[in-house]
């Protein structure tokens, strides 16, 4: 019999935003029931969000993309600019990709399809807290068409530089192990799946992150995936 998981010494602290208020009831109630997870707050807005984050800051923020007035998206980005340790998770639907990339720009760390069970929500939670992000490959490729990569793959080589102007350093290059990451990253893999496949710990598979995303110059998942496709390293 294996070991049941053991429990967290802290809990994970959520504020969420919904404007309705029928699903804000629903989903405070089923994260209640959840050992990892503490309320601190909720809003439906994100004006009244932002008011009360100014008093306490939680360690994710699980919010609606479609928000009256002010929308997720200017959320997410005021959140960031003010709490950039703040992780947003955003609930979307189906029809609202480019909606989703503009969060994802905007500093989200992933996204949810409305009406995730409780328990993939509080796995997206744990993962973002731990330096992980909640993406798709779908919307790596999303993301892929704002860099105009042709076709075939190849990319576009840079403009000359003016005369007078040197070269900037070439990019480190990824270790075999950090593009094998990248992959499994852009499979739309967990820092814990991709640990299990790989058979390392989740620190080191986090320790790769980092170096991936310093060579890279990036500071996310969805990022690495994108500009690991945009420069030819890895595909979907």
């Amino acid at each position: 019999m294996s070991a049941a998981p053991a429990k967290p010494a802290e809990k994970i602290k959520v504020f969420i935003v919904e404007d309705q208020p029928q699903i804000l009831k629903n989903q405070l109630k089923s994260l209640q029931e959840s050992e990892w997870i503490e309320v601190i707050g909720t809003a439906l807005s994100g004006e009244a969000a932002l008011n009360q984050l100014e008093k306490r800051q939680p360690d994710v923020i699980l919010q609606d993309l479609g928000l009256p007035r002010m929308s997720g998206i200017e959320v997410t980005r005021e959140v960031k600019r003010k709490w950039p340790a703040v992780e947003v998770l955003i609930f979307t639907i189906f029809d609202e990709e480019e909606k989703v990339i503009e969060a994802v720009k905007a500093g989200a760390s992933g996204y949810l399809l409305k009406g995730a069970t409780t328990e993939r929500i509080v796995h997206a939670i744990r993962e973002v807290k731990a330096g992980g992000s909640v993406i798709q490959p779908s919307l790596a490729r999303s993301l892929l068409k704002h860099f105009r990569v042709p076709e075939d793959g190849a990319v576009e080589p840079p403009p000359p530089l003016p005369p007078g102007h040197r070269a900037e350093p070439t990019m480190r290059p990824l270790t075999e192990r950090e593009i094998e990451i990248l992959r499994l990253i852009a499979k739309g893999l967990s820092n814990s799946e991709a640990a299990q496949v790989l058979t390392l710990s989740r620190a080191t598979v986090r320790t790769h992150l980092e170096h991936i995303y310093e060579k890279l110059e990036v500071n996310s998942r969805v990022e690495a995936v994108t500009e690991g496709l945009r420069k030819g390293l890895i595909e979907i």
